[in-house]
């Protein structure tokens, strides 16, 4: 079923170490604003789903870590700034999102749809029920988020799934009067299909970001939603979204 394709796009899992290389050249890029690689140890224990146009240029890329019904999630990239205990008391399996971006310059919403296309088909093939991962804001000062951080109040994950601090740089949710436009998109999708986020942030000066802990059980996303997704993960790139 892979290559996966909508208008001129196609996703596909990475197969080799020139693909790991590739996806790692494009995060330094897109994090970063310059050459090189970003790499850690958790690229070697991780899939890495891959979106290329139709002149074979990487254009978006992700990478994914599946977690079994009774793992603990604490080989996990969030667990290092989240304490994750009472999220893995989530039943079944789980499968960590993470490392997300596009290249600098491509907006083209075809491109999120068909990642969350093919994502559903490897939800699907593991039977996930709860996707998780660090959603980040691009800059580490929290005031340049203040306004979109004030609209997630309202999505906190319940008490006896939320993930508690572990990271020595945070700060709270903060209250007052939102502006959602300021959410990154990926972000702005998982609260559209019903996602919880953790009730502070962590800031990420490695990365120069700032990142709440997301999570959406994938029971919770619309019907309609769904079967779009599937459409696209079947190969119908008309299908509406």
């Amino acid at each position: 079923m892979w290559p996966l394709t909508r208008g001129r796009y196609r996703a596909r899992l990475g197969e080799s170490a020139g693909d790991v290389l590739a996806a790692q050249a494009l995060r330094h890029l897109a994090f970063h604003g310059t050459d090189g690689l970003d790499q850690d140890a958790f690229d070697l224990r991780c899939q890495h789903l891959l979106v290329e146009n139709d002149q074979d240029q990487l254009v978006a890329c992700c990478r994914l870590q599946v977690f079994g019904a009774q793992d603990d999630l604490q080989a996990s990239y969030s667990a290092q700034s989240y304490d994750l205990t009472r999220l893995a008391r989530f039943a079944g399996p789980k499968l960590e999102l993470g490392r997300f971006c596009l290249k600098p310059g491509v907006k083209d919403p075809n491109i999120l749809r068909l990642i969350w296309g093919a994502l559903t088909v490897i939800l699907d093939g593991h039977g996930v029920t709860l996707l998780f991962g660090c959603t980040s804001f691009a800059g580490a000062d929290p005031a340049l988020h203040k306004a979109a951080l004030a609209t997630l109040p309202n999505h906190t994950a319940p008490l006896e799934y939320a993930p508690a601090p572990r990271a020595l740089e945070r700060v709270a949710l903060p209250a007052g009067q939102g502006d959602s436009l300021g959410l990154p998109a990926l972000l702005r999708s998982y609260l559209a299909m019903g996602a919880w986020v953790s009730d502070h942030a962590v800031i990420d000066r490695a990365m120069n970001t700032l990142h709440v802990l997301t999570a959406l059980p994938v029971a919770q996303v619309p019907q309609a939603r769904a079967r779009a997704l599937r459409a696209i993960g079947a190969g119908n790139s008309t299908a509406g979204d």
